[in-house]
């Protein structure tokens, strides 16, 4: 039945983002057309939550290290906020080159893809 997931970002500068997600993060990608590009995600998670609305959606990156991690992305100049201790993990935020914001954690509840 279902076989994957299909993330999208709305950017107002999809190419630089795409660029980003290429050249920093070094994500694999096919290109579908006209560089118009999609990418292999690393394992991913699903978590739903309580919301007074439907139809909001937030991705996170998690990684092992978030002080690693980020150092590493400010090493490659990009702006990433100060880390947030949470009760699930050490959060932060990058800024993609197109100016929107994605969640990079360090989790610390238990996780399915450590099973």
């Amino acid at each position: 039945m279902i076989n994957g997931a299909h993330f999208i970002i709305y950017s107002k500068d999809p190419a630089a983002d795409r660029a980003f997600f290429r050249d920093v993060l070094k994500f694999s990608a096919v290109d579908a057309g006209h560089g118009w590009l999609i990418f292999v995600m690393p394992p991913a998670e699903l978590a739903l939550h309580d919301s007074e609305v439907n139809d909001r959606h937030e991705l996170y990156f998690m990684c092992d290290d978030i002080v690693a991690t980020l150092q590493e992305l400010r090493e490659k100049n990009i702006e990433v906020s100060a880390v947030q201790e949470q009760r699930w993990g050490k959060l932060a935020r990058l800024t993609l080159p197109g100016g929107g914001r994605v969640g990079v954690y360090e989790p610390t509840h238990p996780s399915p893809l450590k099973l």
